[in-house]
């Protein structure tokens, strides 16, 4: 049987949802893996919805994270309470500003950030069966909360967010866009993505990367 990998969305966008490049460079590279995947996100209403030609939340309208998750899964997508780490060899979390609005508030609480609870319950599992577990781009701002003090992850080097990290417990270390952070203990890798990308190409090479080391520690 060929290894599996649950992929984490938070809606579709980089301004309200999930990245969208980082979503399908992760799905690509899976594909290239030979790695099946299954996607999943919450059955929730979006924080806010942003009009992203605008870059401005529209007043009064409101989405939700698992419609609109499903036009980055063409469909193929389920609710996040059915995700059972068991039936999964890893993890991955992209990015975009939905995981630090609809997976968690960190975009209004920062450092007291609170994390959706059938995420929390979704992702432990991993962590508690020592699955490798993937994040990119403002994604790993969770792991403190999500997975515990202690643990080595990168954002790349925005001093604000490394900050928050920190004051959480976390071990922020700085990192160039086409690279990873790897916390082999806790079997945990980042990468900044869009956080530092300026073009698709760069966040590719991070993405690919970081599948690749994935795929590597579901061997171990």
């Amino acid at each position: 049987m060929s290894k599996q990998v649950a992929v984490i969305l938070s809606g579709c966008g980089v301004q309200d949802g999930s990245e969208i490049y980082e979503t399908t460079l992760t799905l690509l590279r899976l594909d290239q893996l030979g790695i099946g995947y299954r996607c999943f996100a919450p059955d929730i209403d979006q924080h806010d919805v942003v009009d992203h030609r605008r870059g401005e939340a529209v007043p009064g309208e409101t989405r939700n994270v698992l419609v609109e998750s499903a036009r980055l899964a063409r469909g193929e997508i389920a609710p996040l309470t059915e995700l059972e780490a068991d039936d999964f060899d890893a993890v991955i979390l992209p990015g975009g500003f939905g995981a630090a609005k609809n997976l968690s508030d960190f975009a209004e609480a920062g450092a007291d950030l609170v994390i959706h609870e059938d995420l929390v319950e979704a992702v432990s599992a991993f962590h508690e069966d020592r699955k490798p577990i993937g994040l990119m781009c403002i994604a790993p701002v969770m792991v403190p909360r999500l997975l515990g003090r202690g643990i080595a992850v990168t954002i790349g080097h925005d001093p604000g967010v490394a900050g928050a990290i920190s004051s959480m417990g976390g071990l922020h270390r700085s990192c160039g866009v086409e690279d990873i952070v790897v916390d082999f203990e806790n079997r945990v890798v980042t990468t900044p993505a869009y956080m530092l990308a300026t073009r698709i190409g760069e966040a590719a090479t991070g993405i690919f990367k970081l599948v690749d080391r994935i795929d590597e520690l579901m061997d171990l």
